[in-house]
């Protein structure tokens, strides 16, 4: 069971899309999925909510620091990944979620106040780190980013996390209109109609490709890409991969999961 935390202090960052893109796609590949939806506004669960149900998805609700623990020890062994969208989610829940996270993923578009949002993030990261004297895995995955567009904004926000040795994945989330076309229609993108939205098959091709970074670097050492390409995501499917990551038995905390190889 991997558990995948998506954090950024500040709104509209794209943490829901990232985190309905992953369970959709580890979906299809033969996983159950769990999105545990810290969002009050509970954006996720209203994806959910729409027709066209991915059944091997499914959305808890009412997720908060006194009973994420609970959560996480209820599902132990009962699914292959676990996504905690921490949209809105306070201080504490965020510090805890990614002590008990095997990655933290920190979405970040290109302004200074998603930059600001993500560097109060990587702070708590750092303090929970120094308190548990152990790493966290972490990065940030860039979003809405256009293929044939890099500003000046992107360029500085990129500039500024590499200056604190922060990790990128190679692959962002692109701007693309299936994306936001998902929350309304629901269900997967594999089943919306190639006629009639644009660009499909690169948005597919986004997400698999996103998919497989992440898990990579859920059981592979993350380092710092201070050159990251914007545009460099391939467009054809990767090839598939079975789930690399297996849960140790009888953790000595119980609110302390471990990845081995």
């Amino acid at each position: 069971m991997a558990i995948i935390s998506i954090a950024n202090a500040k709104g509209g960052t794209g943490k829901t899309t990232a985190a309905v893109l992953l369970a959709m796609e580890f979906a299809r590949k033969g996983g159950k999925v769990v999105i545990l939806d810290c969002d009050p506004l509970a954006f996720a669960a209203k994806w959910h909510g729409l027709p066209r149900t991915i059944e091997t998805i499914s959305v808890v609700t009412g997720v908060t620091f006194a009973n994420l623990g609970s959560n996480l020890r209820m599902l132990q062994g009962q699914v292959s990944h676990i996504i905690i969208d921490l949209s809105c989610a306070r201080d504490a829940l965020v510090a805890l979620a990614a002590g008990l996270s095997d990655l933290v993923l920190i979405p970040v578009q290109g302004c200074a106040m998603d930059a600001q949002g993500a560097a109060h993030v990587l702070d708590l990261v750092g303090q929970v780190q120094s308190n548990a004297r152990g790493h966290i895995n972490h990065a940030v995955v860039l979003t809405r980013v256009n293929s044939f567009v890099t500003t000046r904004a992107m360029r500085s926000v990129k500039a500024l996390l590499a200056s604190r040795g922060v990790a990128f994945l190679d692959v962002p989330i692109m701007e693309r209109s299936a994306y936001r076309d998902m929350f309304e229609q629901g269900g997967s993108l594999y089943a919306m109609n190639e006629g009639r939205v644009s660009n499909l098959a690169k948005a597919l091709a986004n997400m698999q490709a996103l998919a497989l970074e992440v898990e990579r670097c859920i059981v592979g050492p993350l380092h710092l890409q201070s050159n990251c390409s914007l545009a460099r995501i391939g467009y054809k499917a990767p090839a598939e991969v079975s789930p690399p990551w297996k849960r140790a038995a009888g953790p000595t905390d119980p609110d302390v999961f471990h990845i081995v190889l």
